[in-house]
């Protein structure tokens, strides 16, 4: 068994050490040798571990991108005894796996190089909204290049924000896509570009602190009154198919870093709520809950409401990127489940006890409130 540091289970502190029986660096030599061969984890493990013997992947997790190429990938070193290797999956589809690998199949080449020009234009139609004024930017720049505190940043980047949410929804939606564009553009071509731009670079230090601070459009609720009427009733597990996942045998292309915005109107709340109503029943209608419909609610509304309140997470929102801001996110979570102790015994040792499901519930709750930023 692996995990990383000490986890109460039956009232008792555990690490895997002492679950194990020896100490954790022995877990590479141990698992090929008798009683084990057979290793449970979580996220140790899943990645830059080098054991030609591994044959056999149970996966219980949902797995995307690179992180499934990763994972999978742990089974793929060559071995004199091992002729082939075998995945039973409870989670995935096999299309999300397919697509995850195809880029990595074979060689992978760059499409087209980023345009700098670009930046000229993007520039141009951010300047076009009139959400912030020549004179904004530079005084931004200077204070921030002069080591000003964050409250002598704030009174320009309000009065932006003003200006902003003074557009029609669409044009919200744009400019903050534009704006992110120049930002991804202008990031990777400022290490690569043997000259240097002021306007870009005092545009790009404005940006940086004024996109955080653009609220997405508002749109009516429409899961208001739908959620009371959602009743979790049963669960059962069911072999879907047996299959070999096939890739194009094909060189890859890759994009350039995306010059143009992009933008859309978030996903529907609606949706979402249904989407993680659908996993939650998917992965975890078999746990005997005494109150589904309180488990649901407190999932979907309570716990993201308090979660979101937190204010060294709001701060993390809106002041520092996405990894800082998930690492708040996850301390917030821990102090409102530790709150919600003496309310929700259920609920709350299946985070503490349930590693999938605490990890799937941080996740959940992170794509929530992090969205609404």
């Amino acid at each position: 068994m692996a995990f990383s540091g000490e986890h109460e289970y039956g009232g008792v502190k555990v690490t895997e050490a002492s679950l194990n029986g020896f100490p954790s660096n022995l877990i590479p030599e141990k698992i090929r040798e008798e009683p084990y061969r057979f290793l449970i984890c979580a996220d140790k493990f899943q990645t830059g571990y080098d054991e030609p013997l591994l044959h056999t992947m149970y996966v219980d997790k949902v797995l995307s991108g690179v992180k499934a190429v990763q994972t999978l990938s742990r089974l793929n070193r060559a071995h004199p005894q091992k002729h082939d290797t075998f995945i039973l999956d409870f989670v995935n589809d096999p299309e999300t796996i397919r697509l995850a690998f195809e880029p990595y199949y074979r060689t992978t080449i760059l499409a087209d190089e980023t345009d700098p020009n670009r930046l000229h234009d993007l520039k141009a139609d951010l300047d076009a909204y009139e959400v912030y004024t020549p004179m904004q930017v530079d005084e931004l720049a200077r204070r921030y290049l002069e080591g000003a505190d964050r409250d002598q940043l704030d009174p320009i980047l309000d009065a932006c924000v003003a200006s902003y949410l003074g557009l029609d929804e669409d044009g919200q939606v744009d400019f903050k896509a534009k704006a992110k564009a120049f930002l991804r553009t202008y990031n990777f071509l400022s290490a690569i570009l043997p000259y240097s731009n002021v306007q870009w670079e005092k545009l790009s230090i404005f940006l940086e602190f004024l996109v955080p601070k653009l609220p997405a459009p508002k749109e009516e609720d429409l899961a208001k009154g739908i959620l009371e009427a959602i009743d979790m009733d049963s669960y059962r597990v069911e072999k879907q198919a047996t299959m070999r996942i096939a890739l194009t045998d094909a060189d890859t292309e890759i994009e350039p870093v995306p010059t143009t915005g992009g933008g859309h109107k978030p996903e529907p709340e609606l949706d979402r709520l249904s989407n993680i109503i659908k996993a939650f029943n998917e992965q975890f209608g078999n746990i005997p809950w005494t109150d589904a419909d309180r488990v649901r609610k407190l999932i979907t509304e309570e716990i993201p409401a308090r979660v979101a309140a937190d204010t060294a997470y709001r701060n993390a929102r809106k002041y520092s990127d996405q990894q800082n801001a998930r690492i708040e996110h996850d301390k917030a979570l821990h102090r409102v489940m530790t709150a919600i102790l003496s309310d929700d015994t259920e609920l709350f040792k299946q985070f503490s006890d349930n590693e999938s499901f605490r990890r799937w519930l941080m996740d959940t709750v992170f794509a929530l409130t992090y969205a609404k930023e």
